[in-house]
Parts: structure tokens; C-alpha cells; sequence
């Protein structure tokens, strides 16, 4: 039989955490005709068969209650020049989607310049401690070749060395196509 061992300090946990480089979203979802959306960089790819992603957020969360009514959600995936979206999407009290260009896709909103959208319809809600992961099954699907947003250490940025990286030609001739 085996004895449940005491936890990390949560401060120590907090810590070693922010070194965990995290993409950047803001998770969104309509509701009786009003967007509502939340920062959110605890986002990973789960499943390929079917397509699955997770996506976490406190038990507190407005929009948490608002993906669970309404069973579906998109995920923006912010590029390395939307700093300003993450921080406006993680404050409260504010009216965030009257101060960015966002449209409606199938019925989601979806905010303009985006480097990734999925479109998801809710999978699954899992227990998580003082959060709920969400699994949401992806519907939809497109992105922009865009440097991502990440987070670590308390800060916004992206990989080092992502726009010197070698690519195929063939892949900026397909984006000279998509213009």
C-alpha cells in the first residue's frame, strides 16, 4: 500500500513553472450573442485520432462557465507581435472585444491576425485540482505563418532563432500563393 507524500510548497511550484516555456491563446466563445474570451497558456495538442487539444481554467472563470453552457469554444494560437492581445484578454473588468478587430467563425469569435485558430466543440471536462481541463474536439482548423506568442519566466516572447530557421522553398512559394 502506498502513502499519498506531501506536495511542493505551491510557491516553489510557481516558480519551476514559469521557466515552462507556454504558447500563448485567448480561448473565446459566444453566449446569447456576447464574446467573451480569457488568456489562457495552459493550451497542448492531445490527441490525433480524434483531434483533441486541453485547454485549463479556474473553477472561478467566467468563460469556463460560459464554454460549459454553451459546449463549444475557439482557440486563437497569438502570434509574437500580440503581446498586447494576451495582456488585454488576462484583465478584468474591461470590455476586450470592443477594443481589437475580431469576426464571427461559425458562430465563434475569432480574433483578426491570429497565427492559429480551432474551432472546438467540447469533448470532455476534466477534474484538475483548483482548475478544469477542457478537451476540446477540433472541428476547424487554419493558420498563418506567424512566430508564436510564448510565455516564461514572466514574460512574453517568442523562439529565439525562429525567423533565421531554413525552410523548404517550396513552403514560401505556397505562401506567396495564399497572399
Amino acid at each position: 500500500m502506498r502513502t499519498e507524500r506531501r506536495s511542493v510548497a505551491p510557491q516553489t511550484f510557481r516558480d519551476m513553472m514559469a521557466g515552462v516555456c507556454a504558447p500563448v491563446t485567448v480561448v473565446t466563445t459566444m453566449s446569447d450573442g456576447t464574446p467573451s474570451g480569457a488568456t489562457v497558456s495552459s493550451f497542448a495538442s492531445l490527441s490525433l485520432d480524434p483531434p483533441l487539444v486541453t485547454v485549463a481554467f479556474d473553477r472561478g472563470s467566467r468563460v469556463l462557465e460560459q464554454i460549459l453552457a454553451e459546449r463549444r469554444f475557439g482557440v486563437n494560437l497569438l502570434g509574437h507581435a500580440q503581446a498586447d492581445l494576451a495582456v488585454l484578454f488576462a484583465t478584468r473588468n474591461v470590455d476586450r472585444f470592443a477594443q481589437i478587430g475580431w469576426h464571427l467563425d461559425d458562430g465563434l469569435p475569432r480574433l483578426d491576425g491570429a497565427a492559429g485558430w480551432l474551432e472546438c466543440d467540447l469533448h470532455e471536462a476534466v477534474e484538475g485540482g483548483d482548475h478544469l481541463l477542457l478537451l476540446g474536439h477540433v472541428v476547424g482548423a487554419s493558420r498563418a505563418e506567424l512566430p508564436p506568442l510564448v510565455y516564461a519566466y514572466r514574460t512574453f516572447g517568442t523562439h529565439s532563432h525562429y525567423d533565421e530557421r531554413r525552410r523548404p522553398a517550396i513552403i514560401d512559394s505556397i505562401a506567396a500563393l495564399a497572399r
